[in-house]
């Protein structure tokens, strides 16, 4: 039995390739806004965070209305390290809009998202946005998808997904590229003709897999899901059970439903096959349990999310400046907040150590990690983290390390450069493309490589190249890798940085600080490119005299200080250094702070 009135689709794709502002065109030519009401850009875009950086970091759901039809729509990450969100969200629909640049083409994230949503059988419509750019190459971008699905054992019928030419931008879309349209319209006949209806049986017991889940401040959880089979009202008894957990066997009452009305809830009675709504009623419900009638108890099998590849390890903030800035301090807090965090998000792990302050924490990369972090620091959290490391698996007797797949575009005349420097970082080059003045190659990296990377990419680049990785496979381990090529500035002893002595210190390299702020001995207060540590004193004053007072100070020039920001400071650290996270302050610090111990196991390490 199908449900006729309702399409369920997810929106995929790389980065930057406009989902979200697909997505804010559709809802707006879906009526969900007043004639006269002022829309933003990338309105799905709801999280601080997301409206910061300018990415999708979580799925979210919103609907609405053509013709007669309700059309479901989740907005997914583009990102590769939050690739997880979208694993999760694509067993609640019955199709995808696959958005691909009409310049960019098929990315890392594109091949990624594709693989798992044919894996489930899901019917594609393929979206080329971007069509009002002026280097677009709409042509040879449909050949590149086409190859990419041949590349994938696209079924036949796969293979013959319907392409609509979008500019999201403009808010139109058409699937004639030689015909311009002023709307919306023919993706939208597209969604009803090619997505097929959610299907079931209606009368069977209910049964529901949950796909996310959402916090309410006066509800508590929230399980999100597409109804499999039967129906449900409010005050039914519910099952739940897990499909990798035997041992879960719960039970409650529904005590609310909503269903999604444009970008909000609404609350409804009763619900049926091919609705996706929000239930509450359980505190216990994670991503990935069924929740089936009370009566007639199933378990749902749920897609296995991809393993991490990067681990770092959080633990209690104990410099010299501990406890002064946050509002969470303690390990007890530290654990529940992480622990909580790793049921939200199934692409993180987290587990306990020897230690009781700390905990390894485990991710898809390390933007999915440093998104944690910012999170935490903004909710009031203090702690301390380690450099960032890939983890290691043994196959087959031997060592092996996430290798990643690279593509860089970059001007033409600065492809030497980057080959040079990812040659050095064990990249192997599998294909190179030159259009015009840019070119386009892929690498193989181990994903150690890509740590540190970015800003140098940037500064080779005179920051026109476009850079993104995904993971490709576990390969046997590729050898040392030395991607640190510069010394730590170190703090020589705790006070206030003064002027005089920061301007003296700039002669070695960058700076972090600025005059007044406070800095503790062994905390890192720049970097140098003398490739050793230096331990520097930007608390020392002048000596007062008769013929020097401390008005001429005025005359020292400092060089302008631009901040880290966290991921700067996360590609900056070293095997023997810390970072510093607080509500108001980062700080990168070194492990050992006592400058005559450190130097005996420096002198130790070089001699052994």
């Amino acid at each position: 039995m199908q449900n006729d009135k309702i399409r369920n689709i997810a929106i995929i794709a790389h980065v930057d390739h406009g989902k979200t502002s697909l997505v804010n065109e559709m809802l707006k030519q879906g009526g969900v806004f007043r004639a006269n009401q002022e829309v933003g850009d990338r309105v799905m875009d709801s999280n601080a965070l997301e409206k910061e950086r300018g990415i999708t970091i979580l799925s979210k759901n919103a609907s609405f209305y053509y013709k007669d039809t309700k059309i479901n729509v989740v907005d997914t990450p583009g990102h590769a390290d939050f690739g997880g969100e979208v694993e999760r969200v694509l067993k609640m629909v019955d199709g995808v809009l696959l958005v691909v640049d009409s310049y960019e083409g098929p990315m890392p994230q594109t091949r990624f998202v594709l693989e798992k949503a044919l894996s489930l059988n899901l019917k594609v419509i393929i979206v080329v946005n971007k069509i009002d750019r002026k280097d677009s190459r709409v042509t040879e971008v449909c050949d590149e998808v086409l190859n990419l699905l041949l590349e994938l054992d696209a079924t036949e019928e796969q293979l013959y997904s319907p392409i609509v030419y979008a500019s999201a931008r403009f808010g139109k879309a058409t699937l004639d590229i030689n015909q311009d349209k002023n709307d919306m319209n023919d993706l939208f006949e597209t969604i009803l003709s090619h997505i097929p209806a959610p299907s079931g049986d209606e009368e069977a017991p209910f049964c529901m897999l949950v796909s996310s889940t959402e916090h309410n401040d006066f509800l508590g959880k929230l399980a999100v899901g597409k109804i499999t089979q039967g129906s449900l009202k409010v005050n039914d008894n519910l099952s739940v059970t897990n499909f990798f957990n035997e041992e879960k066997h719960d039970s409650f009452k529904v005590q609310n439903m909503f269903e999604f009305a444009g970008m909000k809830k609404e609350p409804v009675q009763t619900a049926k096959v091919g609705d996706i709504i929000c239930i509450a009623g359980a505190d216990n419900i994670t991503v990935g349990d069924t929740l089936s009638d009370k009566n007639n108890i199933q378990t749902l099998p749920f897609v296995k999310i991809s393993e991490p590849s990067v681990e770092m390890t959080f633990m209690v903030n104990n410099s010299p400046f501990a406890g002064k800035e946050g509002k969470f301090c303690t390990s007890r807090h530290l654990r529940e907040r992480l622990f909580k965090e790793a049921v939200k998000d199934l692409s993180l792990k987290v587990f306990d150590t020897e230690s009781a302050d700390s905990f390894r924490v485990l991710g898809r990369g390390e933007m999915h990690l440093s998104i944690l972090m910012e999170n935490l620091r903004r909710e009031g959290y203090e702690f301390q983290v380690s450099m960032p490391k890939v983890i290691f698996k043994e196959i087959d007797g031997k060592k092996c390390e996430p290798i990643e797949k690279l593509v860089v575009d970059v001007p033409s005349d600065k492809v030497g450069n980057v080959i040079s420097v990812l040659g050095a970082r064990k990249a192997e080059m599998i294909e190179m493309t030159t259009k015009g003045n840019r070119t386009k190659i892929e690498f193989l990296i181990p994903a150690r490589g890509l740590f540190g990377y970015k800003n140098q990419f940037l500064t080779d680049t005179n920051g026109e190249g476009i850079m993104s990785s995904v993971f490709h496979a576990y390969e046997e381990y590729k050898g040392n890798i030395n991607t640190r090529n510069y010394g730590a500035l170190i703090a020589f002893e705790s006070g206030d940085a003064v002027q005089y002595g920061l301007f003296y210190t700039q002669e070695h390299g960058r700076l972090f600080i600025t005059p007044g702020e406070k800095v503790y001995g062994g905390m890192v207060v720049g970097i140098t490119p003398k490739g050793v540590d230096i331990v520097v004193n930007v608390c020392k004053t002048k000596h007062l005299s008769n013929t020097r007072s401390s008005s001429s100070d005025e005359a020292l020039r400092l060089e302008p200080v631009q901040k880290p920001s966290l991921e700067q400071f996360i590609d900056l650290m070293d095997e023997d250094e810390y970072l510093e996270i607080t509500p108001q302050s980062i700080r990168m610090r070194k492990i050992i702070l006592d400058h005559t111990i450190r130097g005996r196991m420096d002198f130790k390490k070089k001699n052994s």
